[in-house]
């Protein structure tokens, strides 16, 4: 008889929605987590170089929030959620000036100019890179900008890497909260409730296919098997083969691993040494207009809830040659890109300052942002949800949801309809 009715790998949102959904269904379930905490890549840290203040190393929103079904868990709860898009201002600049009203204006009306030219692009063929689209306005001034937002920015990979289909399919729509406190504050405490997760627990194989689809999963600490499995590690985790299937994945399976690889953003943060605040509001965001396809565009938010720092993100090529450099290479660039709207007042400012940068990169058990599907592959997220073992073996996460990819309301909607393809496998009908 297998020890629980389901066996989740990784705590993450993925995860914790399918134990949720499985606690729910009133079956059994045994979450299975790496790290030595819950929340993935939802992680809200105290660093010593910001005083302790909450400071959310990964996801921060709740995006789409009006279909997101993590804000009603938090509304229920009676959290605070802070609405992003309304408490901040915004400051576009265009080399070491600010962009005019006619200029933002235009650069409004790019914007659906650039879907239209992707859209039309997408109906005369099954698929490009996201690179085809500006290709295909060489003379739009705005071009350049837009493609860097949806590509390095918001999905962590440089546009000519990037399926321009995949990006259509999971173009984010909506508001975007912030849970106060932090975001995965927020997951640790609403969440992780009546659920039996073992941290510090690494999967080394899953051994899949056996007589009435029982899955035995092996750990540092032991097997434990369930009537289903459901694995919801990034797909760095599954390419780089340190958690092992037996019997190997199904080529389909394995091909979507490959043509899902992760994307990469890192966050670096620089604290005022001094009083200046570069002539900007509080919870202001900062941005630049691009004068060239291919450069590289790190936003900033300045002073965020007051605070005396500013977070800056950098994806894509960009994030992963500066992830190889080190911190100092990171803060350089940070420093720089600012310089280039402020000038000296930024070495003035910042001089003597603490500063942070993550490493999503060095995570062995993420090994990256988020994922994205490369050219031709738009199609790689359907493959890796799909059912194996007529749903005794499931794959979950950001990687497998088509309309929120790279998101935690993704993961979570994710986690919780593997779980119920999972409960039907083993035919539990409930208590």
């Amino acid at each position: 008889m297998p020890e629980t009715d389901v066996v989740i790998i990784g705590a993450g949102l993925a995860g914790l929605g399918a134990a949720a959904a499985v606690r729910d269904a009133g079956a059994s379930a045994v979450v299975l987590e790496a790290s030595g905490r819950t929340g993935g890549r939802a992680w809200t840290d105290h660093p010593a170089a910001l005083d302790g203040a909450w400071f959310d190393m990964g996801a921060v929103w709740l995006h789409n929030a009006e279909h997101n079904p993590l804000v009603p868990i938090a509304q229920a709860a009676g959290d605070r959620l802070l609405r992003s898009d309304t408490i901040r201002q915004e400051r576009t600049f265009i080399g070491d000036r600010l962009a005019t009203e006619a200029e933002l204006a235009a650069y409004s009306d790019a914007e659906p100019r650039y879907f239209a030219a992707a859209d039309a692009i997408l109906a005369e063929r099954d698929d490009v890179s996201l690179a085809e689209v500006a290709r295909r306005l060489p003379d739009d001034p705005w071009a350049a900008t837009i493609e860097a937002w949806e590509g390095s920015v918001i999905c962590a990979v440089d546009a000519d890497r990037f399926s321009a289909r995949d990006w259509r399919r999971n173009a984010l729509a909506g508001s975007n909260l912030v849970p106060d406190g932090g975001i995965g504050a927020f997951v640790r405490r609403r969440l992780t409730q009546g659920l039996d997760i073992r941290l510090n627990t690494p999967a080394t194989r899953v051994r899949w296919g056996n007589p009435g689809g029982q899955v035995t999963v092996e750990t540092a600490r032991g097997s434990i098997t369930g009537g289903a499995c459901i694995v919801t590690v990034s797909t760095g985790v599954l390419a780089s083969e340190t958690l092992r299937f037996d019997p190997i994945l199904p080529a389909q399976v394995s091909e979507a691993v490959h043509q899902l690889p992760m994307g990469l953003v890192v966050k670096v943060v620089l604290r005022a040494a001094g009083g200046d605040r570069l002539d900007l509001p509080g919870h202001c965001f900062v941005d630049r207009i691009l004068t060239r396809v291919g450069d590289p565009l790190m936003p900033f938010q300045c002073w965020p809830f007051g605070r005396d720092y500013v977070q800056g993100w950098i994806g894509g090529s960009t994030a992963w040659d500066l992830a190889r450099q080190g911190e100092p290479a990171a803060v350089d660039f940070a420093l720089g890109y600012l310089r280039q709207a402020f000038g000296g007042r930024v070495d003035r400012l910042f001089a003597g300052g603490a500063t942070l940068v993550t490493h999503w990169d060095a995570d062995p058990w993420v090994r990256g942002a988020y994922c994205y599907a490369v050219p031709g592959a738009a199609l790689a997220r359907d493959a890796l949800g799909e059912a194996v073992s007529d749903g005794h073996l499931m794959f979950a996460g950001e990687a497998c949801h088509v309309g929120l990819a790279g998101t935690l309301g993704g993961a979570w909607i994710s986690g919780q309809a593997a779980a119920r393809t999972a409960l039907a496998a083993t035919r539990f009908v409930g208590r």
